[in-house]
């Protein structure tokens, strides 16, 4: 009776146990109950619609359209009619092959994409034969619809993740969107929101039979966020059009906020190129044109010497320093000796005299040469006043990035004194040694970006805020973004450069840029071009170069316009300038022989010159 007891006790106590120990394995046991889950539920992904993209004045840019990749999961593959999908899905058969084979791979168990972005009428003609095909799902996704096929440089481009990425990007799925450049890249995660996931019940021959707990377990997705810019798409295009058949680049600001209003690189491209299946085919094609370059953002990459609208920097560091007043004379004879044997020349005539005001105006080289040379000599040593010099230049934002929002962008350069020491041991260089910095050439590099923006700071008359592309909701959050960078220029100063740079469109070089009814301020500038030719340093023809604000006395845009090979500063770039002032401050252009002239005006005989073989003549 006894034994008959211990041996029913042990047998129940057993039981027990291992009911026990089956409980913990699948109610507890995490690593178990996934992969008992992983054996008869499949997980999808659910990706919510990218975020949407505005202009400044509320025009959609940026929306979506649907799009599907034919997905396999290939250890639910039967065998199937080769030919039929293939016909039904117009790819080869070896094309479809390989991609089988590449996702057995990958794996047996999860999904690989065979085939990606199908339009939705691509689906529909296979979707009525899909029940053929066991192993098949299509994945629904969104790509870019690009309303406005403007500023593809501002919005960079979207494409799918990759095997390698996926690595670091733990939170993305293979194949899925992210953003690759501009705006895309910066605000990828406001863009892009969070993705939900949709289970799916699956039978003993790994067959789908329905959702998972009647969908009780799904996760929806989180939708993305839509953001307005401060590009200005009406501008954006014009500027664009302005471009065309040219090199070079515009960038205009709204001085008091900082916020962009076009960022225009030429040449250009469509975004809608890089959209669809076809995307990697056209960005093969752009990243082959070395010539043109039209995936080189010249407004943000490309460093340019300033040329003479760096005069003004000069102006306003000597006024501040007391080197000079705006009242001090300096005589020009076509140019000055600023050294035994070395001459810099001057448009100015023989016996002229000029006072800041007309030097800006007539943008005589003497006058800032000599200010330069001043600027340098009060200091004890060549060395210290560089180092004033630089001083000053580094709160106008020149010589390193501005700090914008666009992953893209190069700092210009302005020499130091630590920079000549390295050129010329033992402080054997002086002013007139690194005269050319007076006339904005020399060892100076400037990007368009930066050339706009110490325009806009000469606007507001001594201070800047970091330019920027996406709206921000309020002035108080402007305010806390974007606060005031001063410079170390008293106001008066500006006041008196301003006058002068006044006087460039009223009667100096820049006489083609009067606006009736506009007070437009600005300054030319023509900057030589060389490049190495064939193992050789060979002159081009020069660059055109334009900066400007408006109105004078309450400026809404300050911008900056360089044309590559376009002369001198009145001939394309201070026109194109003009035209876009007139555009944004009245919403149309009066001046149609003007706007025709730079519309249908090309400057691709001067970028072939130097490809031809032949001698050429500049700036003809």
């Amino acid at each position: 009776m006894i034994r008959k007891f211990l041996l029913l006790s042990f047998t129940l106590g057993s039981a027990l146990l291992f009911i026990f120990q089956l409980s913990v394995l699948q109610l507890f046991n995490s690593e178990y109950r996934e992969r008992s889950l992983n054996n008869a539920v499949q997980a999808r992904p659910v990706y919510p619609t990218r975020g949407l993209i505005y202009d400044r004045n509320g025009s959609l840019w940026v929306a979506n359209k649907p799009v599907f990749d034919l997905m396999v999961v290939p250890e639910n593959l039967n065998s199937f009619d080769t030919l039929e999908l293939t016909k039904s899905l117009k790819i080869s058969k070896k094309e479809l092959l390989f991609q089988l084979q590449n996702a057995k791979r990958f794996s047996k168990k999860l999904p690989s994409v065979v085939l990606r972005e199908l339009s939705m009428s691509e689906v529909a003609v296979f979707q009525e034969k899909m029940w053929k095909y066991p192993g098949f799902y299509f994945q629904k996704k969104s790509t870019r619809d690009y309303v406005l096929p403007i500023g593809a440089n501002v919005l960079g481009y979207i494409s799918e993740t990759n095997q390698s990425e996926i690595k670091s990007k733990t939170d993305y799925d293979l194949g899925e969107m992210i953003g690759r450049q501009g705006i895309e890249k910066t605000y990828e995660k406001i863009l892009r929101g969070t993705k939900g996931v949709q289970l799916f019940q699956k039978d003993r021959f790994n067959r789908i039979i329905g959702p998972y707990g009647g969908g009780a377990s799904d996760k929806a997705p989180e939708a993305a966020e839509d953001i307005t810019l401060t590009i200005d798409a009406v501008l954006q295009a014009y500027g664009e059009s302005l471009m065309n058949n040219k090199r070079g680049g515009i960038v205009a600001l709204e001085p008091q906020s900082g916020e962009v209003l076009a960022l225009i690189t030429a040449p250009n491209y469509n975004p809608n190129l890089l959209v669809g299946r076809d995307r990697s085919k056209f960005f093969k094609k752009l990243v082959k044109d070395t010539l043109a370059k039209p995936l080189f953002d010249r407004s943000l990459q490309a460093e340019y010497s300033p040329g003479s609208p760096f005069k003004t920097l000069n102006a306003l560091i000597g006024l501040q320093e007391k080197v000079i007043s705006p009242e001090t004379v300096f005589n020009c004879n076509a140019g000055h000796f600023y050294a035994r044997g070395s001459f810099m020349g001057c448009h100015c005539r023989v016996g002229s005299q000029s006072n800041l005001i007309k030097g800006i105006y007539n943008s005589c080289n003497t006058y800032f040469a000599k200010t330069f040379t001043r600027i340098i000599e009060s200091q004890p040593t060549s060395e210290e006043g560089v180092r004033l010099w630089h001083s000053y230049l580094e709160k106008f934002g020149l010589g390193d990035y501005l700090g914008y929002d666009l992953p893209i962008g190069k700092p210009g350069f302005i020499p130091d004194s630590g920079f000549y020491n390295r050129w010329y041991p033992k402080g054997k260089w002086g002013a007139t040694t690194i005269i050319s910095n007076a006339i904005g050439q020399g060892e100076i590099l400037t990007t368009p970006i930066q050339m706009a923006n110490f325009t806009a700071t000469i606007a507001n008359r001594g201070y800047f805020r970091k330019p920027h592309f996406k709206k921000t909701k309020s002035q108080k959050e402007s305010d806390s973004l974007y606060p005031k960078n001063p410079t170390s220029i008293d106001t008066e100063h500006f006041e008196t450069v301003i006058r002068g740079m006044y006087q460039v469109v009223e009667q100096g070089t820049a006489r083609i840029a009067k606006i009736k009814g506009i007070d437009v301020c600005g300054k030319t500038g023509t900057v030589e071009n060389f490049i190495l030719l064939n193992g050789e340093k060979t002159q081009l023809t020069d660059h055109s170069i334009f900066v400007a604000f408006a109105p004078k006395d309450d400026p809404k845009i300050a911008l900056a316009v360089f044309i590559e090979n376009g002369y001198w500063g009145g001939r394309w770039a201070a026109p194109i300038a003009s035209l876009m002032i007139e555009k944004y401050l009245t919403g149309e252009v009066k001046r149609s022989w003007l706007e025709n002239r730079m519309l249908e005006g090309s400057l691709q005989a001067e970028y072939e010159k130097p490809l031809l073989g032949k001698a050429f003549t500049i700036n003809e």
